[in-house]
């Protein structure tokens, strides 16, 4: 078994002794199971190779239903021998000690190397461990690779299978190939030996062959009409599926998807393409392609105006005599079968009205502390009638935007939707159109769960806006208020979509929402601390959402951490414009001025102004001090209070900069309340060159008390300024 591979006529091995080969063949591994033994087989070779100190380069995985390959490339013949040093205890320690380090390094007391560390001997153990012939290695490394391997789901099989040491495998392995360039790389796996031999098409190709080398691997089982690429099978079948379509007059739906799981199932695929019966057609479209999808793995077609056709596309595993006819037709008829049942779903929903159905939400549990799905959809239903009416967000029908809202999730009790949840929300709105209602409401109802991702296209219509605004706000306050939220990579009830969801429609649609008021509506009473949560909530999907934009995650941040806004299109305006203007060398500047008069108040622990308003009765500084959006409206206070009132002659920087608060501070008060989020970062910009010349001229720490008071009462002012347009304390820089 240690020689070469006898028989072979290919490269000689000059030219391919570095390459490894390994087939790991078995029974149909599912599709969906492909993809991620590719990426775990490539692991775990790639695992082993490193512990032995090899760097396994170029390295090419494949798959197809019965086999798995890795194909390593230029691999050394023989390890490196290493040499490693391991430190022991001092010279005089006891002798168990010393014994016991030997043993853990493999050398005997007399190999022992002692050296001095910080002036005490010590004592040392060389370790050389030799280098090993690659072939062995690989050998070992085999038989790890499949024990260690990683299914989703897996069996034992045969007599082994009575014990729980025996070997696991998706499905029962029945064939190693291992070649290191044309030798064979010696191994056993549970009592499968490793050979170079494997196998072709089930059907067209009857008994062995012989493989010589990673090189002629492809090219042998090709000829033995097998396609060991998948991504070769994928290109096959999205070309051979889109020219069989063209010459029947059709263009192919595509689905990568599908192209994938159809590359997973065959090793030879031949798309073939077929006719269903026209009166199916009657069944919606996204019906009829989820049956011929999910049930069949068929892709379907349209015809020359968009619609869809009565074809289906197959993927055949054999090349048929007959041209595939005998193959079309009996998937035709399984097809058929399935659209029957498709045709019966249909016609049995539309025996009662979305009204009829909806009473049977009554029966459907949403949660166990928040109702029925009946009780959500009276909140759902109450919140789009408050968002249209009341916050005029969007502007529209109310009463109209409460029946669609009573009705979005009907159909999650009618049998198709029982057969392809996939399509709620879709059926509502077929069978909303089938019930003769106006086609804002059947809209509402079809698309209220939009967007359902990054990239889906945001709802405009009034209504739909309306719905999918309160189902989402509706399910996140739910949750929220039972103190439901996600942790880490758990969300079952997919909090986090719904937050995206609600960014992407109240952004793409301009709304004016305070979730103070939402909350409010929602709860029937005001409730700040929901609120609070909620918005927190949305500024860390604001984070996420923004950062593909390039939005700085600090900067949302500064704006969040003001406390006072909760209408979020306003906030992701002044988010954006800061950003433009802190990137700017007047911005960079106004940041490095800010954080020194922060710094400064922080390290004076200026807190002058609590016992003056104690004094005056205005309000209770102790009560204050701990909350930062009450110690800016101190500052702010004691500064205005201060800004005239020095009993000293004011230095020409102190004057500058006082003057230039008292222009700067009322513009960007004006710039905030008109929504003019550039005007209010003007108005700071002002204030950069008297705020830089008061740090160069004025010696803030002077031994005057009425100075220094004053001169920090200046930099409190210059802060509380700063504050009205974000919390600059938070933006890095």
């Amino acid at each position: 078994m240690g020689g070469r591979v006898s028989g072979v006529v290919e490269m000689s091995g000059a030219d391919n002794r570095n390459d490894f080969l390994l087939e790991l063949r078995s029974e149909e591994i599912p599709a969906r199971m492909q993809a991620g033994a590719r990426a775990e087989l490539e692991k775990l070779f790639r695992r082993e190779m490193t512990a032995a100190g090899v760097s396994a380069g170029e390295v090419t995985v494949w798959s197809t239903p019965r086999r798995l390959a890795l194909i390593a490339r230029d691999l050394p013949a023989t390890t490196e021998a290493v040499s490693e040093e391991a430190k022991g205890p001092p010279e005089g320690a006891p002798d168990a000690a010393v014994e016991g380090f030997c043993r853990k390094a493999g050398v005997t007391r007399d190999q022992l190397e002692v050296r001095e560390v910080k002036g005490r001997p010590t004592y040392f153990a060389v370790i050389e461990t030799p280098g090993r012939a690659m072939r062995d290695l690989l050998g070992e490394a085999i038989a790890t690779i499949v024990r260690d391997f990683s299914w989703p789901k897996s069996m034992r099989w045969g007599a082994a299978s009575l014990s729980t040491e025996s070997l696991r495998w998706v499905r029962p392995l029945s064939g190693i190939v291992a070649l290191f360039g044309d030798e064979l790389v010696e191994c056993e796996v549970h009592g499968v030996t490793s050979g170079a031999v494997t196998l072709g098409h089930r059907f067209h190709h009857a008994g062995d062959i012989t493989i010589g080398s990673a090189d002629d691997y492809a090219m042998k089982l090709r000829a033995a009409h097998v396609i060991v690429d998948h991504e070769a099978r994928q290109d096959l079948i999205r070309s051979g599926a889109a020219k069989v379509a063209s010459e029947a007059g059709l263009t192919l739906v595509e689905d990568e998807g599908l192209v994938i799981e159809n590359a997973g199932l065959t090793e030879w695929p031949i798309p073939l393409l077929g006719r269903f019966d026209e009166a199916y057609l009657e069944v919606p479209p996204e019906v009829i392609q989820l049956t011929a999808r999910v049930n069949q793995k068929y892709f379907v077609c349209e015809d020359e105006t968009g619609k869809l056709a009565n074809a289906f596309i197959c993927t055949a595993n054999i090349e048929a005599e007959d041209g595939g006819a005998r193959v079309v037709d009996g998937n035709r008829k399984v097809l058929a079968a399935r659209l029957s049942d498709a045709r019966f779903f249909w016609e049995q929903d539309r025996r009662k009205t979305l009204a009829q159905h909806a009473k049977g939400l009554e029966r459907i549990t949403f949660h166990e502390k928040l109702g029925t799905v009946a009780d959500k959809v009276g909140r759902v239903a109450k919140m789009a009638d408050w968002l249209v009416f009341d916050a005029k967000a969007p502007n529209g029908d109310h009463k109209a935007a409460r029946l669609a809202a009573e009705l979005c999730k009907a159909d999650l009790v009618t049998e198709m939707v029982g057969e392809f949840p996939e399509l709620q929300g879709v059926m509502g709105g077929y069978y909303a159109r089938a019930e003769g209602l106006p086609t804002d409401i059947t809209d509402a109802i079809a698309d209220h769960y939009r967007p359902l991702g990054q990239d889906d296209a945001v709802p405009t219509a009034p209504l739909t806006v309306a719905v999918s605004l309160a189902d989402k706000l509706d399910t996140l306050l739910s949750f929220f208020k039972i103190g439901i939220l996600p942790t880490g990579s758990k969300d079952p009830f997919a909090l986090r979509r719904a937050a995206l969801g609600y960014l992407r429609l109240v952004q793409g649609n301009d709304l004016k929402l305070s979730l103070d008021e939402v909350v409010h509506a929602w709860d029937g009473r005001p409730n700040r601390a929901l609120a609070r949560k909620l918005t927190d909530f949305f500024a860390d999907r604001l984070k996420v959402q923004q950062r593909e934009a390039g939005v700085r995650h600090d900067l949302i941040d500064a704006v969040f951490a003001l406390g006072a806004e909760d209408d979020l299109v306003r906030l992701l305006a002044r988010v954006k414009a800061l950003q433009v203007y802190i990137e700017t060398a007047e911005g960079t500047d106004l940041l490095a001025a800010y954080k020194r008069a922060a710094n400064i108040l922080k390290k004076e622990d200026w807190h002058g102004t609590e016992g003056e308003i104690a004094s005056t009765g205005e309000e209770d500084p102790l009560a204050l001090v701990d909350d930062p959006d009450m110690k800016v409206v101190i500052d702010a206070k004691m500064a205005a209070r201060h800004a005239g009132e020095a009993n000293y002659a004011l230095e020409p920087a102190e004057k500058a900069l006082a003057d230039a608060l008292a222009q700067a501070e009322p513009r960007a008060a004006k710039a905030l309340a008109d929504e003019d989020f550039a005007a209010a970062m003007a108005a700071l910009a002002s204030l950069r060159a008297p705020i830089d010349r008061f740090f160069e001229e004025v010696t803030v720490n002077a031994e005057d008390k009425s100075k220094r008071a004053h001169r920090l009462d200046l930099l409190a002012q210059f802060r509380a300024a700063v504050h009205k347009v974000a919390d600059f304390s938070r933006i890095e820089g």
